[in-house]
């Protein structure tokens, strides 16, 4: 049986979707799906500039299957890249909001975030931190 931190990221995603889902945890889950959905968008392809569109829908393409195109592949590295790339929005986001007055829950929301995905990124670190007094409390 493989370790959980041998799992992929977006297998831990998926399955923190589905945790967050059962919980009813509205905080985490639109956190997880944003994650999930910048994988997604990184894999998409864009669709060549001379293909032909018609008029009546502007920039529609015409043909069966025109705009199918196979997604790229990302290495394991690259979509830990990008989770990690959206924790690291998530605090900068929190720490500009933070020095705004009022802002303290969308700070405190946004840095809840980004601890939740940096915690799939490294499980192991994260269990160090809770075993830490005071830290794991607070997260």
């Amino acid at each position: 049986m493989p370790h959980p931190t041998d799992r992929s990221i977006r297998d831990a995603l998926r399955a923190a979707i589905i945790d967050a889902a059962r919980r009813r945890d509205r905080a985490a889950l639109p956190v997880y799906r944003t994650a999930l959905a910048a994988i997604d968008n990184a894999e998409a392809v864009p669709l060549p500039a001379d293909l032909p569109t018609v008029g009546t829908i502007d920039g529609s393409r015409i043909g069966v299957g025109v705009a199918e195109a196979e997604r790229l592949h990302l290495t394991e590295d690259e979509m830990r890249a990008i989770v990690g790339a959206e924790a690291q929005e998530r605090r900068a986001a929190a720490v500009a909001l933070s020095s705004h007055p009022g802002q303290a829950d969308a700070a405190h929301r946004l840095e809840t975030g980004a601890a939740l995905l940096t915690a799939l990124l490294d499980p192991q670190l994260d269990a160090l931190l809770d075993a830490e007094p005071g830290k794991g409390a607070s997260r």
